[in-house]
């Protein structure tokens, strides 16, 4: 069973369909296009962290992490130093991964740096796919995507770390870029970006 029928009548995967939580991210937040700065830089930090550890326990933490993270203002995890690198990793409500902070850091500078060209909301809506996939199980929804491997190369290329091709493809599911809510869910070409049969819904 890849979608279940909740109490309200609508229909599920099954992994939004028993945590509050989870519920509420997929029904409210999940795929709903994000256009912004700290919106995106948000997103693609918590990306990274997520790798190798359930969403669920990063959305559990994303308010610790945004209280650490000051809120996810670019330019002021760009002033980070050796001071906030020491009180992030003794902070016990986030993922204490030396690696991920130091490149949660670096990647502030490098979206700061961006702005003189374009900035990163443009770049990364620049590689939004002409069709979006058609999944009916979850066996049917990629893990990356030509796109994703392009984004991942031109972010690296950039400056940017911890932005491989799978995790760029989580970032594209998440903020709108394409669309696998599995054909059948209520969610289905919600985001106003993707019409439910994969095309698109309007210019990115």
């Amino acid at each position: 069973m890849h979608l279940t029928v909740g109490d309200d009548g609508l229909a599920r995967p099954v992994w939004a369909a028993t945590d509050p939580l989870l519920r509420d991210y997929y029904d409210t937040e999940w795929g709903m296009p994000v256009r912004d700065e700290r919106g995106l830089f948000e997103r693609l930090s918590l990306e990274a962290f997520q790798s190798g550890l359930s969403w669920a326990t990063i959305l559990r933490k994303r308010p610790a992490f945004r209280a650490a993270f000051a809120g996810f203002d670019p330019d002021a995890v760009a002033r980070f130093g050796d001071d906030d690198v020491a009180r992030l990793m003794g902070d016990a409500g986030i993922v204490r991964n030396r690696r991920k902070i130091d490149a949660t850091i670096g990647n502030a500078r490098a979206t700061v740096r961006l702005r003189d060209d374009g900035g990163l909301a443009a770049l990364i809506w620049s590689f939004q796919p002409a069709s979006t996939p058609m999944p009916r199980s979850f066996a049917d929804v990629p893990t990356s995507s030509p796109e994703s491997v392009a984004l991942s190369k031109e972010l690296k290329r950039r400056g940017f770390a911890h932005v491989g091709p799978t995790t760029m493809f989580a970032l594209m599911e998440a903020v709108g870029i394409v669309d696998t809510h599995l054909i059948g869910s209520h969610r289905r070409g919600s985001s106003g970006v993707w019409a439910a049969d994969g095309s698109r819904a309007e210019a990115a």
